[in-house]
């Protein structure tokens, strides 16, 4: 089903039952904007359907619903147009799909191999390091740290180099570096990269968390029962050494394992934690110079100098998500005279040339930087008066990265592994669904139109936008 069938449905159970839309999408899922977000390119999870198609099948009369199931069968059988073309589709769910099918609740950033393979062959978290660096010039920090949030840690690539040039700028002031990520594996791999981190720059306290946006910055909890569930853990690195400081980080793979659990929430099918941790770590030789920047169990002060984020949501979420769940908090933890810069796709490039030779009318990149810029400003309200939001010209906000290539690997000939690779990264970047690409995969003419894109532009790359959020000093 794509959504406007399901519109469709949801517009004549309306009329049927003398519902405004608003008040339908509020009584099946809590959601008065349901019918208009879909009408402007929305998706939804199979369980939001299934809320949907329950509601109307328990809330009309035997009439009415036999006239429905006889419309759902007639829009089954009848031959059409591939929902994988329509860019407001719904995912469809097997009949016999539960709760707990992956499938069901995917996400498409969870899917290890394609993020793996996509980070280790295209360099966006190289040039995002690079612009997120540019950004230290612009800061004005106050005793008695730096303050850096990183809203998602990833594979620590982009933190790690911050963090260098970080050293490179400011090499005697200490460092409060604050990271989110819930992900494990993530976790794993951005603590393998920070050994040498603190060798060069022993005056660092590395907090890592798997806390929601909203609680992140703070180091703390609204929910009680969260609260009381917490698990805060410190590690003082001993020795002086990156071999040392490596064992040690190291050793925390049981503590992690048993700690840093996630699990699918039924309602958005998004990752939520089991438990919330909080993992301080820093140099125990330097404690008590770092004493009044380590923080301590029942939340901090944020103030943050510098935020990052880093493709923090989904493209095709919704605007409002963006702006409320997502860039507000992290805009109201910013300090004086702090800067928030933020990144996400922006198409319009040859990985979108590929998608779009497959599924010609999609388009995953529906919000950009102006219309986020201002929901955020609506969402703060008063609260962002001594705010600047800048979005910049393109020439300043966009900027490029590209899939690694050898000059002999774009020729008449281009090696399987080279279209693979390129395929992957073009549907990473457009967050296209694993349901979506089994037809696709299937008859091979991916391949054909990645190829093709690959010649006609001599190679692939990708166009990331940025915009930043920044705090008048006091």
């Amino acid at each position: 089903m794509n959504a406007q069938e399901l519109l469709q449905e949801i517009s004549d159970y309306c009329r049927q039952t003398g519902l405004a839309e608003s008040t339908f999408g509020r009584r099946a899922v809590n959601d008065g904007k349901l019918a208009n977000r879909l009408r402007h390119g929305g998706r939804i999870t199979t369980e939001t359907l299934d809320r949907i198609r329950g509601f109307m099948a328990s809330n009309r009369s035997p009439t009415d619903r036999a006239t429905v199931i006889a419309r759902s069968h007639v829009a089954q059988t009848t031959p059409g147009p591939s929902t994988a073309n329509i860019p407001a589709t719904v995912p469809a769910a097997p009949l016999n799909a539960t709760a707990d099918d992956p499938q069901r609740n995917f996400r498409f950033f969870d899917n290890r191999q394609k993020y793996l393979l996509f980070v280790n062959t295209c360099s966006e978290k190289w040039v995002i390091g690079e612009r997120v660096g540019l950004e230290l010039a612009n800061i004005h920090p106050r005793p008695p740290a730096v303050r850096v949030f990183d809203a998602g840690v990833g594979d620590g690539t982009v933190l790690a180099r911050v963090m260098r040039a970080m050293h490179d700028r400011t090499p005697t002031m200490p460092f409060y570096v604050v990271g989110k990520e819930i992900s494990l594996e993530d976790i794993r791999l951005a603590l393998q990269k920070m050994a040498d981190r603190f060798l060069e720059h022993p005056s660092s306290v590395l907090v890592l968390t798997n806390l929601a946006y909203a609680d992140a910055p703070w180091l703390a909890v609204k929910s009680m029962t969260a609260a009381s569930s917490m698990v805060w853990h410190e590690l003082p690195l001993a020795g002086n050494t990156a071999y040392r400081f490596q064992e040690q980080i190291t050793a925390l793979e049981p503590f992690l394992a048993e700690n840093w659990k996630a699990r699918v929430s039924p309602k958005t099918g998004n990752p939520v934690y089991d438990r919330p941790v909080v993992l301080v770590i820093y140099r125990e030789d330097h404690k008590f110079l770092l004493d009044p920047i380590i923080p301590k169990p029942g939340g901090t002060v944020a103030n943050y100098d510098l935020v990052i984020a880093s493709q923090p949501y989904r493209a095709r979420a919704p605007l409002e998500f963006k702006a409320k769940r997502v860039i507000a908090p992290l805009a109201r933890a910013l300090g004086p005279g702090g800067r928030l810069i933020a990144i996400h796709s922006h198409g319009h490039d040859p990985g979108m040339d590929i998608i779009r030779r497959i599924w010609p009318n999609d388009n995953p990149f529906i919000t950009d930087r102006h219309q986020l810029l201002k929901a955020v400003k609506n969402e703060l309200g008063p609260a962002g008066r001594d705010l600047n939001f800048n979005a910049y010209a393109d020439n300043r906000s966009l900027f490029r990265y590209d899939m690694h290539t050898l000059p002999s690997e774009i020729s008449e000939s281009i090696g399987t592994s080279t279209l693979f690779a390129a395929w992957n990264a073009a549907i990473y970047v457009a967050q296209v669904e694993d349901d979506r690409l089994a037809s696709v995969v299937a008859d091979g003419s991916y391949l054909d139109a990645t190829r093709e894109a690959l010649r006609q532009h001599g190679g692939l790359w990708f166009y990331d936008e940025s915009f930043v959020i920044s705090r008048r000093r006091d």
